[in-house]
């Protein structure tokens, strides 16, 4: 494929955690050069404000190509507790208040949660991920990582809640697994995986 504007995918994230790992799991299948938005000029960036993960991925999406003219991915992510009706749901990165902080994040969910027993700690990880080009198509992908929280933080190869979380079939948090087997099972990988054929169409591959 030749180094042109098509075959540049712009991922819409300044968390250079996430950018490392949807980077990690899209490139060994889409021969793309992958930028975050602190390799592109800056501009504001519009709030969050959608009911749901696909709302919040195609308004970062959606700015992303207004803004860069390029292919671009935008990501909302979170964790949903079975316990809480499915919250920190879209406000998983800010739950705790501005500025977004993974540690008071994670402190005040196990706050929330002291009194809950273990066998009611089900949560799962969701991804939705918008891709949008610049001629206006849009498709969105969804992926999930169900398990359950733990009450003591494990681990340091990870972000956000990942120290808290086991997925199922594992005895080990999201941030004690390399980041293969991470990526083998996790939400953004799963939703990645899924949007793989659509990129592929998308740059004509």
């Amino acid at each position: 494929m030749s180094s042109s504007p098509v075959d540049r995918v712009l991922l819409a994230t300044r968390n250079q955690k996430k950018l490392a790992e949807l980077a990690r799991i899209l490139t060994p299948q889409v021969p793309v050069r992958v930028f975050g938005l602190d390799d592109v000029d800056p501009y504001d960036e519009a709030p969050e404000t959608g009911a749901t993960f696909a709302d919040n991925a195609l308004i970062k999406a959606r700015e992303a190509v207004a803004h860069t003219g390029l292919i671009s991915l935008g990501d909302d992510s979170g964790l949903a507790v079975d316990a809480l009706n499915g919250m920190p749901g879209v406000l998983s990165a800010r739950w705790s208040g501005l500025p977004k902080d993974d540690d008071r994040n994670v402190e005040l969910l196990l706050q929330q949660l002291a009194d809950t027993p273990d066998e009611r700690l089900g949560a799962e990880f969701v991804c939705a991920l918008a891709l949008v080009t610049p001629d206006g198509a849009e498709h969105v992908a969804h992926g999930t990582m169900r398990g359950r929280l733990i009450r003591q933080r494990r681990g340091a190869n990870g972000f956000g809640y990942d120290p808290i979380f086991v997925a199922d079939g594992h005895d080990v948090t999201s941030a004690e697994l390399s980041s293969a087997d991470k990526d083998a099972i996790s939400h953004r990988g799963v939703a990645l995986r899924l949007m793989t054929s659509v990129l592929l169409d998308v740059l004509g591959g």
